[in-house]
């Protein structure tokens, strides 16, 4: 099994993500949460009480 790595900073609404892969960012609240991963996926985050959850993976910008 490989190892893995990952920490967490939060300030207010942002988070920045490290882990063994790069950076990731993310942007929100309990409800609502934008993330975009160290491999530059980007996904929009919904969760509601009771353990609901909706999830979204949002287009990734094409680089030419």
């Amino acid at each position: 099994m490989g190892w893995s790595y990952r920490k967490s900073i939060k300030k207010g609404p942002f988070r920045l993500n490290l882990s063994r892969r790069g950076v990731g960012h993310s942007w929100g609240n309990r409800l609502f949460r934008i993330t975009h991963s160290a491999d530059g996926r980007r996904t929009l985050s919904v969760n509601l009480p009771g353990g609901f959850h909706w999830r979204k993976h949002l287009s990734s910008r094409s680089r030419s």
